[in-house]
């Protein structure tokens, strides 16, 4: 059963390199909207516009894209002491990061998780400016706040049943292939806060980055947000043309940036917090999966992710093609 004495309550940042933080401010701020709160040398920290606190999103100068983590918010700082108990049991690789190592931000425990995807988890982060009201500062594209994150992995099995179990992660939709007669779980979509996806973990060559998926009001916010990005002369990274997800429910738009990290405007998907809540089950081969509507999306989409650092040197870890679990 799930640990009751530590409360994750959603995923609340992500940090990803860039080459060119210049190219990249023009990018997210000026075509993508979101806010500058500060910045130096090495790092750009921005917040979306429903944001309280100091960032969302952490663009670091690196040699290529990668990821360097994921974090997600705690509901007191003593469940990061119960988290590092629980995570030195588990035998869980991790470190902790000092208060103010990360801009803004208190201490954090940051893991390499089974799968290799580097997480963190944090409680305490300065407050920020909030933008929702301020109408006459928002610019075109109006990006609420940050929604989930998508990992390729090669241990679907071992990592769902990790998350579940011990982080006490709900399931809201997942997706099996069947082989054989036999039916195993492809992916999953995992939830902490009332919704349907905080996490998603896709079964793949891994383990890399592919997408953090940010909220936006409705389907013509996103229209408008590709408007916006065409007319800046963008439209080379709109990858993933707007539709509706068969998983989640959601109007979607996939776009890259100047060194290729992906994201996703999203809106659209729905409650999951009743006590009675059943997962809902897709099969890999209904095309209704990904699209609703029936398009495939392009190559670069379904091949195409960023890999994810080591905790402790930054190095990149490597990547290991995915193989089909062998029967016993």
């Amino acid at each position: 059963m799930p640990n009751k004495n530590f409360d994750i309550v959603r995923l609340h940042h992500a940090e990803v390199t860039v080459t060119d933080l210049d190219r990249a401010r023009h990018f997210y701020c000026d075509g993508l909207g979101f806010i500058e709160t500060e910045s130096d040398d090495n790092h750009i920290y921005l917040r979306a516009l429903e944001d309280a606190n100091h960032h969302c999103l952490v663009l670091t100068k690196g040699e290529q894209a990668s990821l360097k983590h994921i974090a997600y918010r705690v509901s007191a700082d003593s469940d990061l002491d119960t988290l590092d108990e629980l995570f030195a049991g588990l035998g869980v690789n991790k470190r902790w990061v000092a208060a103010g190592e990360e801009k803004g931000q208190g201490r954090a425990l940051r893991i390499q998780d089974p799968g290799g995807i580097p997480v963190e988890f944090f409680y305490e982060m300065e407050k920020a400016d909030r933008m929702l009201q301020k109408y006459h500062l928002q610019g075109n594209v109006k990006i609420k706040r940050i929604d989930h994150a998508n990992c390729l992995i090669t241990n679907i099995d071992e990592l769902y049943a990790w998350y579940s179990n011990h982080l006490g992660f709900r399931t809201s939709e997942y997706t099996v292939k069947v082989e054989s007669e036999e039916e195993n779980i492809w992916a999953a979509w995992m939830h902490r806060k009332p919704s349907v996806h905080d996490l998603a973990l896709i079964s793949e060559t891994g383990p890399r980055f592919h997408h953090t998926g940010f909220w936006m009001d409705d389907a013509k916010s996103i229209l408008d947000a590709c408007d916006h990005l065409a007319s800046l002369g963008y439209y080379a990274n709109i990858e993933r043309s707007p539709g509706r997800h068969g998983t989640s429910n959601a109007f979607f738009v996939y776009l890259r940036d100047p060194d290729g990290n992906r994201m996703e405007l999203y809106t659209g998907d729905y409650f999951t917090n009743d006590p009675d809540w059943e997962p809902i089950k897709w099969d890999l081969a209904d095309p209704q999966r990904a699209t609703f509507w029936g398009a495939m999306p392009p190559k670069s989409w379904v091949e195409e992710a960023v890999p994810v650092e080591d905790i402790h040197t930054g190095e990149l870890l490597p990547i290991v093609p995915f193989r089909k679990k062998e029967k016993v």
